[in-house]
């Protein structure tokens, strides 16, 4: 072979190895490629506020629409053989508080449907209540507008959390009781609050569960084996609000205890949450934080139903807007979505995490809009999929774009 042909057949060889190593890397901005696949969402233009739920039985999906100037009206579909079905309509009003952070839920236990929605209670900005609303399994029509709280304050109610439960339900929420301003002008702190709900929309067990917590970062809630965990941002007298935990052991709920010092000293409320998962005693919760100025999305795993927590393993930091969702695969491993951005892109973001700290390189999911307008997008692993829905926003409209990952593309 001359010369010639040599430096050839050495460039050919270069370059193919080169390729190859290239396709099995992860790509660049430490990101893999994967196959998204869109289905069809049973929403409309001017929709928005997407919910995902989903237990080993049933998966839905829940948002709302805008009709009008002023009516808004709340609707959801179910998921099956990844196809969305017909949707359907819960109820409408007028009179709602309809907010890109604190949006309608529904959950499913054992045939029985439960949503709700934030009803203005006075012509005040933030003076709504948490209405629900029911669908016992025999019955042909929703029950609507019943109360989750009877304290009959003009104060704000709302960032719900919902989970099957026994028989029915377990919720938590912020609740503004106690910010009514007294005789002396004075008013107290938001507080979280949490209860049981069965079928027809009976309150039991309601308890005060926190005194003084930060006033808009949406609670999160999971069953461990020993009971509920609520999880929330709290608010120290000094505005540090870092994430906390209550737990209901035996009955007892716990002391409130933070999660991890982070130490985020802030004056005013960040609107970013918390969200938790658990099978058995493995408790997973994913958090944002801004702490030394650092803003980063963390995560961590408890194997004592949150007692207690292993050291946060940092997902992403740098430009991170949160906006977080949890998933547990297993006893070992979760799934975490959040945003983030790249190259001026803010993006749809989700990742496998280990119980050991070991993180999978993360999958770009959607490029989505960075403002309130998107709201914060879900996650859940169903099956063999892990499904998502957001809002994607234009500069006419919003609609409700739904997709799913197959699970070992994580």
């Amino acid at each position: 072979m001359n010369l010639h042909k040599l430096l050839v057949v050495s460039v050919l060889i270069s370059l193919f190895f080169n390729c190859k190593e290239h396709v099995n890397t992860p790509a660049e901005n430490n990101t893999t490629k994967h196959p998204l696949v869109y289905l069809t969402a049973p929403t409309a233009e001017n929709s928005s506020l997407p919910y995902l739920f989903s237990n080993e039985q049933k998966t839905f999906l829940s948002w709302v629409t805008k009709k009008g100037d002023t009516a808004t009206a709340l609707h959801y579909a179910e998921l099956v053989n990844n196809t969305w079905q017909n949707s359907q309509t819960i109820l409408q009003g007028d009179d709602w508080f309809v907010n890109w952070a604190d949006f309608p839920m529904i959950a499913e236990n054992n045939g029985n449907l439960w949503s709700h929605v934030l009803k203005k209670s006075t012509k005040d900005t933030y003076s709504y209540d948490v209405k629900m609303n029911v669908k016992p399994k025999e019955a042909q029509e929703w029950q609507t507008d019943l109360p989750l709280h009877t304290d009959g304050t003009p104060t704000e109610h709302g960032f719900v959390s919902i989970l099957p439960y026994k028989d029915g339900f377990f919720s938590c929420w912020l609740d503004g009781r106690n910010t009514e301003e007294n005789e002396a002008g004075e008013r107290g702190a938001m507080t979280v609050r949490a209860a049981e709900i069965d079928v027809n929309g009976g309150v039991t067990v309601e308890k005060e569960l926190d005194a003084r917590t930060c006033d808009c970062c949406q609670t999160t809630a999971a069953i461990t084996a020993n009971g509920p965990v609520v999880l929330y941002r709290d608010r120290s007298t000094e505005e540090v609000r870092d994430i906390y935990i209550v737990r209901n052991v035996a009955g007892e709920w716990t002391t409130p205890k933070a999660l991890h010092n982070d130490g985020w000293k802030i004056k005013g409320c960040p609107v970013n949450g918390p969200k938790a998962a658990a099978i058995k005693n493995t408790l997973v919760v994913a958090w944002f934080t801004e702490a030394q100025q650092k803003p980063r999305v963390q995560l961590a795993f408890s194997q004592d139903g949150g007692a207690n927590f292993k050291v946060p393993i940092v997902i992403e930091e740098g430009k991170v807007l949160g906006r977080v969702d949890v998933a547990l695969i297993d006893e070992k491993n979760a799934l975490v979505s959040w945003m983030g951005s790249s190259e001026n892109k803010t993006q749809l973001k989700a990742m496998k995490v280990s119980l050991s700290g070991e993180k999978a390189p993360p999958l770009v999911i959607a490029t989505i809009d960075a403002s309130r307008k998107t709201g914060f997008p879900q996650m859940e692993r169903i099956g063999d999929n892990v499904h998502f829905a957001w809002t994607a926003v234009t500069p006419t409209a919003t609609t409700i774009k739904t997709a799913y990952v197959p699970f070992i593309s994580f």
